[in-house]
């Protein structure tokens, strides 16, 4: 037997869940219902716009007073107003929008949303989170309404009568439970504020025993809602101190402002990297309508671009019941691929217009772009031709600029002072080297790699080849002496031991380890896994042309002993950094050498 029936939702049941359940954060309350009165004066100004109302209405604002003594949170606007009807309607039939409502009602005579917030008709049952008892205070605009009084316990039951407002508007009382007590703080209550309603569109006031803000404490104008040609430098970087308290000026900014196929506007700050060795995180506010949402969401806002600051205010964003995440949707994906492309046409009109200034920003900007191509490869492809690689030399060279000038060979160093001994030979030879010191060039290195088979890097002390090694002929034969007096003063059979000729006269020694097992001894240090432990090959490379290594045949047995250890110490020092036993050595070997200078 076939029978259609219509599924029936039990308010006992289902108002605990909503209250436990439907927001992750309880002070998320004050921003539901500072949202619901901005709704409701939305509505007001929109009726005013179409010739609904019989006279113009006062100036849109809403009070916040908080009474510590009477346990109570009451926030009031002077918007819209309830009949006893809409009271039934709108609070007492859970996801009932008035909002939904009152959008149908007028959709042939306003424009897309109004700008209005609610959409679900649940935000109103947060406040049941902090709350032993609420009470509804609510007059109508609508002449010859009566004033409506409103409780609830937060039961399935409630009471409606006759109220006492005399001005069109909605008061929501909050009588705050014991375990909430700390929203009866004004410093907390402020700081919510701070936090939800910082930028909503109409003026907030909070009152607390007895005090009134002669100032509200929100932007009711935000800056991202100016048009680009009409923002000053000093008001994006007011705005920017306004929202992170940063004092550091940002490099520089894109403001956003699309109103086709979505609306979209916000301002992103490239901000001043204060770590230059690590990646630092920034925060991408969020905003819908000018309601804080939430921080850094991934669906919208990628993730390599959460290392930048900023706001972005997308009205169309598809959000789900608590106002908190993102549905799934193909225009969030629209709105993520837009704001990507904003970002490196941004970065390429800097590096065309003023190179210079480019040139200034990179050591800045560098560990988002490179972030940025690791993550996403179409992010890659648009700035591909404007990464830079900074040289030993101190200039900046476009990857293909560096390809070029060095015959398509990309070596580099980790850290100058360490390598110094392998730059020097290196500039004395007319190289050139790219300096990639931060955590995140390892993964860039293996990234350039994978997208361009052109691209092989090679650390300077990674091998010695034509970078390294002299052109001019000698006799190798000669060097099994020397090799074997290191062999018999070092006593290690995990170091090799090689002479060579090389470029530099300078340098007595230097220590070689291949490319690959250091990247993977490296990349096995980061994840802590099976190669963190592997060993390494070390070879140990005698430079012939070097003038004390030259008269190392001349020493005793004793003295030749000091001296090769001495160079083998000073060759790991400009590789490594010593242990302290090997520190130990070294200090004592140094006063070896030195008395044998005075015995002479």
């Amino acid at each position: 037997m076939k029978k259609n029936g219509q599924i029936e939702v039990d308010s006992q049941n289902i108002f605990p869940i909503i209250k436990k359940w439907l927001y992750s954060d309880k002070d998320i309350f004050l921003r539901e219902i500072v949202s619901n009165a901005c709704d409701a004066i939305s509505k007001l100004a929109h009726l005013n716009l179409m010739g609904e109302l019989d006279k113009e209405p006062d100036k849109a604002r809403i009070d916040i007073r908080v009474n510590k003594d009477e346990k109570t949170l009451i926030v009031s606007d002077n918007g819209i107003g309830m009949t006893a009807a809409e009271v039934e309607d709108y609070i007492t039939k859970i996801a009932f929008s008035g909002a939904a409502d009152f959008i149908e009602k007028y959709k042939d005579k306003t424009d897309g949303d109004c700008g209005i917030i609610g959409h679900f008709g649940l935000g109103f049952y947060s406040v049941f989170m902090v709350s032993d008892k609420v009470e509804i205070e609510t007059l109508s605009y609508q002449n010859n309404e009566k004033p409506v009084h409103w409780t609830s316990d937060g039961s399935y039951t409630y009471e409606i009568e006759d109220g006492q407002r005399t001005q069109a508007g909605t008061s929501i009382i909050l009588h705050i439970n014991d375990e909430s007590a700390e929203f009866l703080d004004e410093n907390k209550i402020r700081q919510m504020l701070n936090k939800y309603c910082q930028f909503m569109p109409y003026e907030i006031y909070l009152n607390s025993e007895g005090k009134d803000d002669e100032k509200p404490v929100n932007n009711t104008n935000p800056l991202w809602l100016k048009a680009p040609k009409d923002c000053t430098k000093q008001e994006y970087e007011d705005f920017y101190r306004e929202i992170f308290t940063d004092f550091n000026a940002p490099l520089f900014w894109i403001h956003l402002n699309v109103d086709f196929p979505f609306r979209l506007k916000g301002i992103l700050y490239f901000p001043k990297q204060s770590n230059r060795v690590e990646v630092m995180p920034g925060q991408v506010k969020l905003y819908n309508n000018q309601v804080y949402i939430a921080d850094n969401i991934k669906e919208v806002i990628p993730e390599f671009l959460m290392l930048l600051k900023g706001v972005i205010d997308c009205p169309d964003l598809p959000l789900n019941v608590s106002r908190s995440f993102l549905q799934n949707d193909r225009d969030v994906q629209k709105i993520s691929k837009h704001i990507t492309k904003k970002v490196s046409d941004k970065l390429h009109s800097i590096f065309k217009q003023n190179r210079e200034d480019f040139e200034k920003y990179w050591e800045d900007i560098a560990p988002f772009i490179k972030f940025g191509c690791i993550k996403e490869e179409n992010f890659y492809d648009r700035v591909k031709d404007i990464i830079l690689l900074k040289t030993i030399n101190g200039q900046y060279e476009t990857l293909q600029e560096f390809k070029d000038e060095n015959n398509g060979k990309f070596f580099y160093v980790t850290d100058e002072n360490l390598q110094s001994q392998y730059i020097d030979i290196f500039k004395d030879n007319n190289m050139n080297a790219a300096v990639l010191s931060h955590a995140i060039d390892a993964h860039f290195i293996s990234f350039l790699e994978y997208k361009d088979n052109e691209f092989k890097f090679s650390r300077i002390d990674s091998s010695v080849d034509e970078a390294l090694k002299s052109t001019d002929s000698e006799d190798e034969s000669s060097y099994e002496n020397l090799v074997q007096s290191f062999k018999t003063a070092i006593d290690d059979d995990k170091t090799t031991i090689e002479a060579q000729n090389l470029k530099s006269k300078n340098t007595p020694a230097i220590i070689i380890i291949p490319e690959f097992e250091r990247r993977m001894k490296e990349m096995g240090s980061m994840y802590g896994d099976m190669f963190k432990n592997q060993p390494v090959s070390e070879t140990l490379v005698i430079n012939t042309a070097n003038d004390i290594v030259k008269k190392i045949d001349t020493l005793n047995e004793e003295d030749k002993n000091i001296v090769c250890k001495y160079i083998y110490n000073l060759a790991k020092l400009n590789n490594k950094k010593l242990t302290a036993e090997e520190i130990s050595e070294f200090t004592k070997r140094s006063t070896d050498i030195l008395q044998l200078i005075f015995d002479k």
